[in-house]
């Protein structure tokens, strides 16, 4: 039986925080396992008045150490008055064995498994402080704070003091921004806050990555190290958070895999983290392909439904300046007035839109933040109005609370209207797209607009991908593609890798007859030429039935396949050294034939894009082998027969 055992929380000014305040030291340990049995959780109580903590291990081998729990509190109603929490209890257990289907996914189902406890902290006079809820899943470890209506009045939470103690010798791939370079570094290197998820290698096959899920109303979390303490990295919140009471704060995860690419196959834990969809009727809502528009005219609008239709595309893009200078204040969404400094017009927005629809094309228009912040409420009935089928919400405010509820706010009012979403630039998703399916996919990424190498995408894969659907904005024959950031076949197969619902695969790219000479928005003066691998692109799903990562390690390679109905596709990505790929097919369905395509980069041919293609038979029987030079890749069809 679970014995209650006394804890102090002590007062300094304004701020209320677990400190240890007697010699004697004794412990009570509560344990929680996933069903499956991998994971444990244990959380520590002693009367030593030291406060709370736990600690993680993944089959019986410690990978979270002895981690503080907790908070720095800032509320009127404590002021001077020093008193002792007395009670933490266990009020709740229960039991989920279940399965779900998503709007779409990376796959069609997902599982949702796992084993809950809630822990109540009260004080002397057994007035609740904060409920602690605790889930093991068979994926991971998660919890989060919950703070109740009958919880002592807390004003503010100054700080969060949730430690994530890692051994010494542990390393991690951390970015200090959501779209910043992502680097190997021991984490006792850590000199500011990082990114999460945060993808750590404890030794040689064991991986974590840690992070947050449903942050919806809070102070986005990052990562940094304890003062005096290299290798126990602690929250760090963006802001203060004004807790309303009742307040759940997001939940923070722990994973654990032999691999890196199981952590990625299991980027579903943050989804179930997450409410379930609040909307009855999803009809509206469609994945699906997209061009960038990026010279701001009907005639390349209209070129651009053309090419979609032409190419199997679903949506196309307006970016930046259809209604003015995104930067200027004064610029009003309700208006089409074409900003001088990126085109010249003319834009006839409403016939490109009517003319759209006329071939089952939808278009999706960008618009900045600061237009978004004071017109969000005319600007969303007015484009649904139009017809636009979506917005892009650019230059979003993120990290502190006030930002964090505003964009989620401003996601379920797009529902209202049954607009869709993409959020770019420093946003990155936290599994809220469950719970609003209209959250079709966002930045928070080193994407191609950045001229990533192959290595750093491989990064990518490997990090950025456990928080879900990311806007690599992909672009194929601009020039960075072969300069700078690997070969066309890789190209094609980042579109199979990096996971988003919508798939924008032209972000540079014009179509024929578009208007000659502008550019526009970084786009290329070249126009898309008809080669023959498009063709991928065009059968190309952007969501699926099942994902296999099939090997792979961050920086060096990786190799992925989806299944979408009977079809799989597969991305391979190598990074600076030249490499054998080998590819098993035991994926595949038994006793089936398969007919494969497989693009991959030849540079002894004379083609524009230097891209072979071959066809075989294969069956779950076959393996594929692929000798594959640096910053190259290989891109493969399956098609059952």
């Amino acid at each position: 039986m679970y014995k209650n055992k006394m804890i102090i929380v002590k007062i300094c000014l304004l701020s209320v925080f677990f400190s240890a305040c007697s010699k004697e030291k004794k412990t009570d340990n509560t344990l929680i396992k996933s069903p499956n049995l991998d994971f444990e959780f244990v959380l520590k109580t002693n009367d030593s008045l030291s406060g709370i903590s736990y600690s993680v291990s993944y089959k019986n081998e410690e990978i979270i150490g002895d981690s503080k729990l907790g908070f720095v509190l800032n509320t009127e109603s404590l002021k001077n008055k020093p008193y002792q929490i007395a009670n933490v209890s266990q009020i709740e257990n229960s039991t989920v064995d279940s399965t779900w289907l998503p709007v779409y996914g990376e796959r069609n189902k997902y599982p949702e498994i796992y084993n809950e406890s809630l822990f109540r902290l009260s004080d002397v006079d057994n007035q609740e402080i904060f409920n602690l809820r605790v889930r093991a899943y068979n994926e991971g470890i998660a919890f989060r704070y919950e703070f109740t209506n009958e919880a002592r009045k807390i004003n503010i939470i100054q700080k969060e003091i949730t430690e994530f103690s890692l051994p010494p010798k542990a390393v991690a791939w951390a970015s200090l921004r959501a779209q910043s370079e992502i680097l190997k570094m021991p984490v006792s290197s850590i000199k500011e806050a990082v990114e999460r998820p945060l993808l750590v290698e404890l030794q040689d096959s064991l991986f974590l990555a840690i992070g947050e899920a449903a942050l919806v109303d809070y102070a986005r979390m990052k990562f940094i190290n304890k003062e005096g303490s290299p290798g126990t990295l602690v929250s760090e919140l963006s802001s203060e958070v004004i807790v309303d009471l009742p307040l759940n704060t997001p939940w923070r995860f722990i994973m654990a895999a032999e691999k890196p690419g199981q952590l990625l196959e299991h980027n579903y834990l943050l989804l179930n983290l997450n409410e379930p969809n609040q909307l009855e009727d999803t009809s509206w809502i469609k994945p699906g392909k997209v061009i960038r528009e990026t010279t701001l005219t009907t005639k390349g609008g209209i070129a651009c439904v053309d090419f979609a239709e032409k190419h199997n595309l679903q949506f196309i893009e307006f970016d930046a300046g259809w209604y003015g200078n995104e930067y200027d204040e004064a610029s009003d969404a309700t208006t089409i007035t074409v900003d001088p400094k990126r085109s010249k017009g003319p834009l006839d927005l409403l016939e490109v839109i009517k003319y759209a629809k006329s071939k089952n094309i939808g278009v999706i228009l960008y618009v900045n933040r600061r237009a978004l912040e004071k017109q969000l409420d005319d600007v969303l009935p007015l484009l649904s109005s139009w017809g636009v089928s979506g917005i892009k919400y650019g230059f979003v405010n993120v990290g502190p609370q006030k930002w964090t509820s505003w964009l989620h706010d401003a996601v379920r009012k797009a529902a209202d209207y049954k607009l869709m979403i993409d959020t770019h630039d420093e946003y990155r998703p936290t599994g809220y797209s469950r719970t609003y399916p209209n959250f079709m996919t966002q930045e928070g990424i080193r994407g191609d607009e950045e001229s990533p190498e192959n290595s750093m995408v491989i990064n990518t894969i490997f990090t950025r991908m456990i928080a879900g659907a990311g806007d690599q904005t992909n672009c194929y024959f601009a020039p960075r593609v072969t300069e700078t950031m690997g070969s066309h076949v890789s190209q094609l197969a980042k579109a199979v890798c990096i996971y988003s619902p919508w798939q924008f695969l032209y972000w540079y790219d014009r179509p024929e007859g578009s208007v000659a000479g502008a550019e526009g928005a970084g786009g290329t003066k070249e126009f898309i030429k008809e080669v023959p691998e498009l063709a991928f692109y065009d059968a190309l799903p952007t969501v699926w039935d099942d994902t296999k990562v099939i090997d792979g390690y961050p920086g060096e390679f990786a190799v992925i396949a989806r299944r979408s109905g009977n079809d799989w596709f597969i991305g391979a990505l190598n990074g600076d050294i030249p490499r054998d790929i080998k590819i098993p097919l035991d994926f595949l369905t038994e006793g089936k034939t398969y007919e494969a395509t497989i693009y991959f980069d030849d540079d002894t041919l004379t083609s524009l894009t230097k891209v072979g293609i071959d066809t075989k038979k294969v069956s779950i029987k076959d393996n594929l082998a692929f000798k594959v030079k640096n910053k190259n890749g290989v891109a493969i069809h399956l098609k059952a027969l």
